[in-house]
């Protein structure tokens, strides 16, 4: 499966401390509409950690049914036990889903060889796709760019969400990806630069807003209409980083509940809702 353009690691919206799953669905719809590339429930801006195996079955269930194979579906599922993580393959493989964003192991911070025997060993328990997610700042290990080519060559591995926060890293990799190897951007003020510098797209929370603005960078990137691409890029950049002067998703969440498409900014604990003086700015942001 290619993996490119723009994707969407969706919000788990919550109404009086339960998950809004008819709001959920309406925001899988208006995405779909608005022409992004995929869809990845339970990812961290789906704030997985805090939801329980029941509401993670019925959120699967209800992206499937909803999105009706018009885009490909990326379930969030990974941890730091390597048998755990296979474990849990069997909610996902209940569903047809294309495949599974996986995060490196954390808080254990294994060696690379770890890292290459944690996703052999996952890769040869499913069929489905593996997309790979190396954020050092969240799991404590970076993948080094070796270690994601020797993966690379396995037949499901197929690409990865790329947010080691190092751009000469990142740019080496696309330079030296294989041509069936996706490398997408996790980091969203690195969106235009990966895909200027041959990149597949992104994960993109901000591209909860805005939404059209960033497809259609994409799109003008890839056609090398610079122009065009930088206009709309333009229309984008200048909020992205508001969207995470907190953690994420509370900032987006109050910015979509700003916007009437969800019902409560609410977020779970440990994470907070925003500051007062960080809501009263997401309030002027437009899109």
């Amino acid at each position: 499966m290619a993996l490119n353009g723009v994707f969407l690691p969706i919000v788990t919206p919550f109404k009086d401390g339960e998950v809004d799953y008819n709001t959920y669905q309406s925001l899988i719809e208006h995405y779909l509409s608005c022409g992004i590339s995929g869809i990845i429930p339970l990812g961290t801006t789906g704030e997985v950690p805090v939801l329980t195996d029941p509401e993670q079955e019925k959120i699967i269930d209800i992206t499937v049914e909803t999105v009706n194979s018009r885009v490909p579906i990326l379930v969030g599922l990974g941890g730091n036990c390597t048998d755990h993580v296979i474990k849990r393959l069997t909610l996902v493989h209940k569903y047809p889903v294309d495949g599974i964003l996986s995060v490196c192991p954390y808080y254990n911070r294994p060696g690379q060889k770890g890292l290459l025997s944690h996703f052999t060993k996952l890769s040869k328990a499913t069929d489905l796709d593996i997309l790979i997610y190396n954020i050092p700042y969240r799991t404590g290990v970076n993948m080094a760019n070796d270690t994601l080519l020797k993966l690379a060559e396995l037949k499901n591995i197929q690409g990865v969400k790329d947010s080691c926060g190092d751009i000469g890293q990142s740019l080496k990799l696309i330079a030296d990806k294989p041509d069936n190897f996706s490398v997408l951007t996790g980091e969203d003020i690195m969106f235009f630069t990966n895909i200027a510098h041959g990149g597949d797209g992104g994960i993109l929370a901000s591209a909860h807003l805005g939404t059209q603005y960033f497809i259609n960078a994409f799109h003008a990137l890839k056609e090398n209409d610079f122009t065009a691409a930088l206009s709309n890029w333009k229309k984008v950049q200048t909020f992205i980083p508001w969207l995470f002067a907190e953690p994420n998703p509370a900032p987006l969440k109050q910015c979509l509940f700003n916007k009437g498409r969800i019902a409560s900014p609410e977020v779970r604990l440990p994470l907070t809702g925003v500051s007062k003086s960080l809501k009263q700015t997401l309030e002027r942001i437009q899109e």
